[in-house]
């Protein structure tokens, strides 16, 4: 089902399946979200929970039993339920229940909240333990955008970049795909924009360890006004995605990352991983401020 917020500058669609966003739309009509076409990809901004990127072998163990699950984790693919909305607001959750914890042997609310605010959309992810005993988990968001985001051809897609407001020299975490490896981590300076191109995502996905800090991307072109600004706080990782010769990018925010290809398969141990107690709430947010 598809649920609609907005306010006098944005129009935001959201299906409850996922609790994904599939539209951001301004009043004069410029769509910013990608549009989900299967020829390169079916998503628009799933919900990556309850753990980013993929396990090895697309299964981890836990109290020495051994649990399968597929890249990004299951809710993207599950049905949310409206919990509350209002005008320029809503709430969606889902529920852990027997079929979750097949995959995932936590009792679980996951509660996420968008919220317009002139030209900025706000997304909260609340990750609440209803269990007795800990809880390991990774979260994530995964929003693709349109490049470019003009279709009238004055814009094509190496004329857009992406900027980073907090400059400074990096981790980029190299990958075995999909896997990450560790051992490969290389240097990146961030104080450059790094120039959109098709070629720039053959080899899969560019990802920055931030360690926990706030941290702002920008993408924007060279012909037009348009574009959007990220900023995600207390990040772990971001991750810059296309699919091969796709007319998007994906920024993503990301609290968690994809095994390591030396993992042992234990979730506590799994790179990357939060933990929260019994009766404890997580919560991962990000500002989506579109021009």
């Amino acid at each position: 089902m598809i649920k609609t917020i907005s306010n006098e500058y944005l129009k935001v669609k959201i299906n409850t399946h996922g609790a994904e966003i599939n539209s951001v739309k301004s009043t004069d009509g410029l769509e910013y979200i990608w549009s989900g076409d299967k020829k390169y990809w079916a998503r628009h901004a799933p919900i990556l929970f309850p753990i980013v990127g993929r396990l090895k072998d697309n299964q981890y163990t836990y109290d020495d039993k051994t649990y399968k699950m597929g890249q990004h984790g299951f809710a993207r693919d599950m049905e949310f339920n409206v919990l509350d909305q209002g005008s320029d607001w809503i709430d969606l959750q889902l529920v852990s229940n027997e079929e979750t914890k097949k995959m995932y042997p936590f009792a679980f609310k996951l509660v996420i909240h968008y919220e317009l605010d002139d030209h900025k959309l706000s997304t909260n992810i609340n990750v609440f333990n209803t269990d007795t005993k800990e809880m390991y988990f990774s979260v994530g968001a995964h929003p693709a955008f349109n490049v470019p985001l003009v279709k009238d051809g004055s814009e094509q897609y190496d004329d857009y970049s992406v900027k980073f407001a907090n400059k400074g020299t990096y981790d980029q975490i190299q990958f075995d795909v999909p896997y990450a490896n560790l051992e490969k981590v290389e240097k990146i300076e961030l104080d450059q924009p790094i120039q959109l191109s098709h070629e720039l995502f053959y080899d899969d996905a560019k990802v920055v360890e931030i360690k926990n800090k706030e941290f702002t991307t920008i993408l924007s072109n060279d012909v037009s006004d348009h574009g959007v600004s990220m900023t995600a706080y207390d990040i772990e990782y971001g991750g810059l995605w296309s699919a091969k010769d796709a007319p998007f990018v994906c920024l993503e925010p990301w609290w968690g990352i994809a095994d390591d290809v030396h993992t042992d398969g234990k979730i506590e141990h799994k790179v990357g991983i939060n933990k929260i107690s019994p009766d404890k709430k997580f919560t991962a947010k990000y500002d989506l401020l579109f021009f």
